[in-house]
C-alpha cells in the first residue's frame, strides 16, 4: 500500500469535512483494502515542488513532474522528473510495480553520467535525492503484504479518523517495523502516517497532510510534509497543478524515456495547456 498517494501526505487540514463517518469497517484489512482501492484515476500528470528544510540552512527548492499510470491488477507505473534547479535538472526516477509476487523494478537516472542505475531491494531504505522520502515509500505495497489492525477512532485537527496499524507479514520485505495511519474515512486519505524502525518505541518519521482538495472528482493531497523525527529534517511537498485521466502512454514508463528527458515534452504540454 503506497500511503504516499504516489506523491504524498501530511498535517493540519485546511479543508473542513463533516464529522460523521462515511462508512464503518469490520476490521483492519477491510479498511486497508478500501484505502488501497481509493479512486485516483487511471493515470495522472502533475507539476509540483519539493522543498528540503534543515535548521541553519537555506531551504532547497526543486521543481518536478510526476507521471502515474494504473493498468489494474497491481500493475502501477510512476516516473518523477526534476526540472529545477540546474544541479538536479533532468534527474529522474522510474518505478514499475507489478501484480503478484514479482519484485518492483526501480531505476534512477543521473544526467551527470547519462546513465540509469537500478535501485536494488537492499537500497530501498536509501533516501531519494537527499529528501526524507525513502525509495520504499515510492513503491506500491499491496494490502496482503501487511497485517492490519484498527486501534481506535480519534480526532486529528478536528477531523474524525480511524487509526490503523500495519505491520509487515515478512519483516524482510520492508525497512519499517510498522506504520500507524490516521485514515479519514470519508476521503480514505491518510492524514498522518507514523513510521517505526529497528524496534523503536517512538516513530522515526511522520508524514502529515497539510491540504487536500477534490480534483476532477478525486480527493488529492495537495500539500504535505515528511518529517524525520530524529534529525528534524523536513521535506515539504506541494502539487501546483494536476490532471487526471489524460492520454499518458504506457511506453513512456521505460528506460528509453527515463534516459531521454526530451521525450516527455509533448506529454508535459497536456498539463500546461500549451
Amino acid at each position: 500500500m503506497n500511503y504516499f498517494n504516489k506523491t504524498v501526505l501530511l498535517g493540519c487540514l485546511l479543508l473542513v469535512f463533516g464529522s460523521l463517518y462515511a462508512q464503518e469497517f469490520k476490521d483492519g484489512e477491510a479498511l486497508a483494502t478500501a484505502v488501497y482501492n481509493r479512486p485516483d484515476g487511471d493515470n495522472s500528470i502533475s507539476i509540483g515542488t519539493m522543498v528540503l528544510v534543515e535548521k541553519g540552512h537555506k531551504p532547497r527548492i526543486r521543481q518536478m513532474y510526476t507521471f502515474n499510470l494504473d493498468l489494474g491488477n497491481g500493475n502501477k507505473y510512476m516516473m518523477i522528473r526534476f526540472k529545477k534547479p540546474a544541479d538536479i535538472s533532468n534527474t529522474g526516477l522510474l518505478t514499475l510495480d507489478y501484480e503478484g509476487d514479482k519484485e518492483t523494478d526501480q531505476w534512477v537516472y543521473l544526467p551527470a553520467i547519462n546513465k540509469s542505475r537500478r535501485i536494488s531491494t537492499k537500497r530501498r531504505g536509501g533516501r531519494f535525492v537527499g529528501s526524507d522520502i525513502l525509495y520504499e515509500d515510492l513503491r506500491d505495497r499491496p494490502v496482503d503484504m501487511d497485517k492490519h489492525r484498527i486501534l481506535r477512532k480519534e480526532k486529528l485537527n478536528n477531523m474524525e479518523t480511524i487509526v490503523l496499524e500495519s505491520i509487515p507479514v515478512d519483516p524482510e520485505n520492508s525497512v519499517y517495523d510498522k506504520k500507524i495511519l490516521w485514515i479519514h474515512p470519508e476521503t480514505l486519505l491518510a492524514l498522518r502516517v507514523d513510521s517505526y524502525q529497528n524496534g523503536s518505541k517512538e516513530p522515526v518519521k511522520r508524514v502529515l497532510a497539510r491540504q487536500i482538495e477534490k480534483k476532477q472528482g478525486y480527493w488529492t493531497v495537495m500539500k504535505s510534509i515528511v518529517r524525520d523525527l530524529k534529525t528534524h529534517h523536513e521535506t515539504h511537498l506541494q502539487i501546483n497543478k494536476i490532471k487526471y485521466d489524460q492520454n499518458v502512454p504506457e511506453d513512456m514508463f521505460s528506460l528509453k524515456y527515463l534516459e531521454d528527458p526530451q521525450r516527455e515534452k509533448v506529454i508535459i504540454k497536456q498539463l500546461s495547456g500549451k
